[in-house]
């Protein structure tokens, strides 16, 4: 059975979110130095954010299934977790079904983690780990937990074959846990093309340390494939206004009536 994380006492109910992207979980960015859900800009079938830079955000991943799921967090193509270059065969966290947690950082730790806060590439975690291809993006992939079989009853003249069987039978359950990771080649081409779209001026730093804690707790993935990949892109105010994802002041149609009576103009020199 494969390890994952968990955060302690980050479980809560689901209440409505209008700012979530995705379908078996939402994700969504919370300011914190705004203390504000942060609005998602759709553009060309993509979800966006408007982060400012120095700003503290979270993550907030909600659980929106009858039953636990494992989200393996990516911020700047970086696992959250584990610090590696991310791949959704990786550790995650598990969210308790129809439950909600809150990632504030980095884990350094089972018991603490360094904030993530907007900031320039050239500061981000990324950028200082020579990674910054990949940055301006949060990615969740999402793993459903695999059932439990149900007990098979065997009839009498059939359990002694089962116990003769037992080295052959041990030894199929041990190949068949080894599921195989996902193949990073056979996506490269679309890998290349999200890269590029992704081109961000902005990407996630690695703050302050917090307490935060976690334990271990043990997922067995119904497939080694993520069942939902879901993106959430970020850029700094201007980027999204040059990339057209938020409209320019300067776009908006002209008021033939914007005041009631003629001011004076002001006075030359």
């Amino acid at each position: 059975m494969k390890i994952r994380l968990a955060a302690l006492a980050l479980f809560a109910s689901l209440s409505g979110a209008a700012h979530a992207v995705g379908t078996l979980a939402d994700i969504e960015l919370y300011d914190r130095t705004d203390q504000r859900v942060l609005p998602v800009y759709w553009h060309g079938g993509k979800a966006w954010v408007e982060g400012v830079p120095g700003h503290e955000f979270r993550i907030r991943v909600r659980n929106a299934i009858d039953d636990d799921v494992l989200a393996v967090v990516s911020v700047d193509g970086v696992n959250a977790v584990s610090g590696e270059t991310a791949d959704p065969a990786q550790t995650g966290y598990v969210v308790d079904r129809r439950g909600r947690l809150d990632i504030q950082g980095w884990r350094k730790s089972l018991a603490r983690t360094a904030a993530f806060y907007f900031t320039d590439v050239p500061d981000s975690y990324a950028g200082r780990t020579g990674r910054a291809d990949n940055v301006g993006v949060v990615g969740v992939a999402v793993f459903r937990r695999k059932p439990e079989p149900p007990p098979q009853p065997l009839a009498r003249e059939d359990a002694r074959d089962y116990e003769n069987r037992a080295p052959e039978r041990a030894a199929s359950e041990v190949a068949g846990s080894a599921a195989p990771a996902p193949s990073a080649a056979a996506d490269s081409g679309a890998s290349a093309r999200r890269r590029a779209e992704a081109k961000s001026s902005l990407g996630t730093g690695h703050g302050r340390a917090e307490t935060s804690y976690a334990r271990y707790v043990g997922f067995e993935r119904a497939s080694p494939y993520p069942d939902e990949i879901v993106r959430l892109y970020y850029d700094r105010h201007e980027q999204l206004v040059a990339k057209g994802v938020i409209p320019s002041a300067r776009e908006r149609d002209p008021e033939p009536f914007p005041s009631g009576f003629a001011a004076d103009p002001p006075r030359g020199g």
